[in-house]
């Protein structure tokens, strides 16, 4: 079977909305790894929101984009600072992009975390972290690297 494509239609729209006024009002979404990520539009420069989930995976904190190169990671390889909320909570990162062999366990690892997500892919949740690292290229991850405040 083949990984679904993703594609920004009416109900993820709908989501999307829905998912922001949450978090905006401090309401975790997925448990507590909701989050709204904002970023520098790379070349607007005007500033972009979005909603994603935050990782925690051997002791660091990852962004993973389960659906590809979307907009906010374009933006993140332009200028590698993620800003994230949720409430009155707010924290500023400066984030590094991760090679495939790291980035294998934390996608293995957010796909059993995050099921929602598991049609995008073409490895499994029983796949070891060897086949993600294979999709590593189609799922970008970052590393939430350094504290800005």
């Amino acid at each position: 079977m083949t990984a679904r494509k993703y594609r920004l239609g009416v109900t993820r729209k709908v989501a999307n909305v829905v998912m922001k006024a949450l978090l905006e009002r401090g309401i975790p979404v997925n448990g507590s790894t909701g989050f709204l990520l904002t970023t520098r539009g790379r070349k607007t420069g005007e500033d972009r929101t979005t909603p994603v989930n935050v990782l925690e995976v051997g002791g660091d904190r990852w962004l993973v984009s389960p659906y590809g190169r979307v907009g906010w990671v374009h933006n993140l390889r332009a200028d590698a600072t993620a800003r994230l909320r949720r409430g009155r909570r707010r924290e500023t990162w400066e984030v590094e992009e991760a090679d495939a062999a790291t980035a294998g366990p934390v996608l293995r690892a957010y796909v059993r975390k995050i099921r929602v997500t598991a049609p995008f892919f073409d490895a499994k949740p029983s796949d070891p972290a060897e086949v993600f690292a294979a999709e590593a290229d189609r799922h970008p991850v970052f590393r939430l690297a350094r504290s800005r405040g």
